[in-house]
């Protein structure tokens, strides 16, 4: 059996809010699941300079986002911005 790991959150995500059609096309899991990928630090699907920002902005105080791929194959972000005062979870054609 193994032990499952729990992940430890590196910045704070404020309110948490979600569009419409996030919450339409995303399971409760899948947006569970990017909360805790995106606020302990693993940015999901993003370049190398996108990664790089993000470890940036931690040090910094800049707007992080992540980018993961629901189990329906859906594709969403996470957006905390920069004050930490809120994270968006969207679809990419919803911004």
């Amino acid at each position: 059996m193994s032990e499952q790991t729990i992940p430890v959150a590196v910045f704070r995500l404020g309110r948490i809010v979600t569009t419409p059609n996030a919450l339409q096309s995303l399971t409760q899991d899948d947006i569970l699941s990017g909360i805790q990928r995106h606020q302990a630090g693993d940015w999901g699907d993003l370049t190398n300079d996108n990664r790089a920002a993000n470890d940036r902005a931690l040090a910094q105080g800049g707007r992080i986002l992540s980018a993961y791929q629901a189990t329906n194959g859906t594709r969403f972000w996470l957006i905390t911005e920069a004050d930490r005062s809120a994270t968006t979870i969207l679809l990419p054609e919803d911004d």
